[in-house]
């Protein structure tokens, strides 16, 4: 099937995605930041489960680490056909009083300048081929912020008008760029979810019940299959159809 390097892959959604990508029959690249206990573990579940996949400890928002992460993951499972882009920092709760533009740039590190280092690093190979896909993780909230996420929800809408304009250049070189934007998707299948928030979310979900991670990751892998490739330049929303509300 060829190789998938997913960023942010060693818990959460990154990690489901990762194993649904080896599922499909992908040698995954499972990527976390060097102190993360999670990344060994995430490669040793895909490997357990019968597929391919080998830990790369890096940080994506560094020009230097990003380069010597594909050149590794290279040289180890080959060149790189998908790209997820799914890393993600801290994301505190601010009002925009409180918000500074340190605040902005700490989440536009890993929305914008974290998918152009790695649109860098792996487009040479995607190009020689004439073949690729860069599948971006973006939210809901960038068109539906709730209060107290203005820094995050700007840089999200940055990384939608990012994905977008990648797809206009690079479709004549056979790559096809997509976005998956999750609605409210508890990140553990068991997540303790407060009532009262799920009841909120629920009020406007028309198929009624909460996303799961599986969810995400079904939308990631149609995007990064060989089927997928009339469609660029898309923005799928895995929500239950909130936004029609």
């Amino acid at each position: 099937m060829g190789v998938a390097l997913v960023t942010g892959s060693s818990r959460g959604l990154g990690r489901v995605i990762a194993r649904r990508l080896a599922r499909d029959g992908f040698a995954v690249a499972v990527n976390a930041l060097h102190d993360d206990p999670g990344l060994e573990t995430a490669a040793a579940e895909i490997l357990a489960e019968g597929g391919k996949a080998v830990a790369f400890a890096a940080d994506v928002t560094d020009r230097h680490q990003v380069g010597e992460l594909v050149d590794a993951v290279t040289a180890l499972l080959g060149s790189i056909t998908v790209l997820v882009v799914n890393a993600t920092g801290p994301q505190p709760d601010a009002f925009l009083s409180d918000v500074d533009w340190a605040d902005h740039l700490g989440h536009l590190d890993f929305f914008v300048r974290s998918p152009m280092l790695l649109g860098h690093a792996v487009l040479p190979g995607m190009r020689a081929r004439g073949y690729g896909r860069i599948v971006h993780i973006d939210s809901e909230v960038a068109e539906r912020p709730p209060p107290g996420r203005s820094a995050y929800a700007t840089a999200k809408a940055a990384q939608v008008g990012l994905a977008r304009a990648w797809a206009r250049e690079l479709a004549p070189d056979g790559i096809t760029v997509n976005s998956v934007a999750p609605g409210f998707v508890p990140v553990e299948r068991h997540a303790d979810v407060p009532d009262a928030e799920r009841a909120a979310y629920l009020a406007g979900v028309p198929v009624g019940r909460l996303g799961t991670p599986e969810d995400v990751a079904a939308a990631v892998s149609f995007f990064a299959s060989e089927e997928a490739g009339f469609i660029t330049g898309q923005r799928l929303l895995v929500d239950g159809g909130r936004a029609l509300g």
